[in-house]
């Protein structure tokens, strides 16, 4: 099911639909519609919504996988000094174009990913931290002078290691990601790399060799939840919507059967850093 997140794709199919009855409409005009149908003043409040609850699903995940996902595992709180929290302080690199923000806040932390909201996580142990609202949880791998050199990200069954940045480096991947977004220009190779990721899981063979480690790890868990992509029947074509919060490629997918969204990023060496799925209209 489609919510307020995905309100730039559905305005696209409004414009498209009313398009095919000869009914103009202009790309403010639809946003401006989608806005006040889901009872927001106007699209720049609806916008800042967006923008604060972030991307409505992550990795390559299908739309209902939870009916069949195990439980959360029960944990359990620690007291964790501060100033142990505060070595863990800092910038990690996930990908090219998103970073992992941890900043302490009491006996807590706060973890952001580029484009998402932030999440409190909490202490199972002085490296150990857990989520309450999200099934996630991330070790912190630490130095001899007991500061965080990276961290593990645990997932949707997937262990996705970040080493640490500095400020600089942080501050630049936020610009360049920034500048995707404001520019809403398509990434070369990135609607050929979705053609090929889609039509290997649909014949259940992708090629791993074109996903980052994380993602093909991620893809191999998941290709349950994503072969029924196979029913959806070959592709007519694929449409160019925006540039996601976290500089992803926001494309429509259309097959004989049906319609997918899907978002997908490229590393600087061409290969699929990012990719997931959400149903299309």
């Amino acid at each position: 099911m489609r919510d307020f997140r995905d309100a730039k794709a559905m305005a696209q199919t409004l414009r498209e639909a009313l398009g095919a009855r000869s009914i103009p409409l202009t790309h403010s005009d639809s946003l401006e519609l989608i806005a006040k149908l889901f009872g927001q003043r106007d699209w720049n409040t609806l916008a800042a919504r967006i923008q604060v609850a972030g991307p409505p699903s992550t990795l390559a995940q299908t739309a209902e996988p939870a009916a069949e996902s195990p439980p959360m595992t029960a944990r359990h709180e620690v007291a964790v000094d501060p100033a142990v929290l505060d070595h863990y302080s800092g910038f990690y690199r996930l990908s090219d174009r998103t970073v992992f923000t941890v900043t302490p806040d009491g006996h807590h932390l706060m973890m952001q990913l580029t484009g998402q909201r932030s999440v409190r996580f909490f202490a199972e142990s002085t490296t150990e931290f857990f989520a309450k609202i999200v099934d996630a949880q991330v070790s912190f791998v630490v130095g001899p002078d007991r500061r965080a050199t990276s961290l593990i990200l645990h997932q949707n069954g997937s262990d996705i290691p970040m080493a640490r940045i500095d400020a600089a480096t942080a501050t630049k991947i936020a610009d360049q990601t920034a500048e995707r977004v404001k520019n809403q220009s398509a990434s070369p190779g990135t609607e050929a790399a979705l053609h090929r990721l889609i039509d290997g899981i649909a014949s259940g063979n992708p090629d791993y060799n074109e996903m980052s480690p994380a993602l093909a790890a991620a893809t191999r868990k998941q290709m349950q939840w994503l072969q029924p992509l196979a029913d959806l029947g070959n592709i007519q074509s694929i449409r160019f919507l925006g540039v996601g919060e976290q500089g992803e490629d926001v494309y429509s997918v259309r097959h004989t059967n049906g319609a997918a969204h899907w978002r997908i990023a490229l590393d600087d060496k061409g290969i699929i850093s990012t990719a997931w799925v959400t149903p299309g209209p």
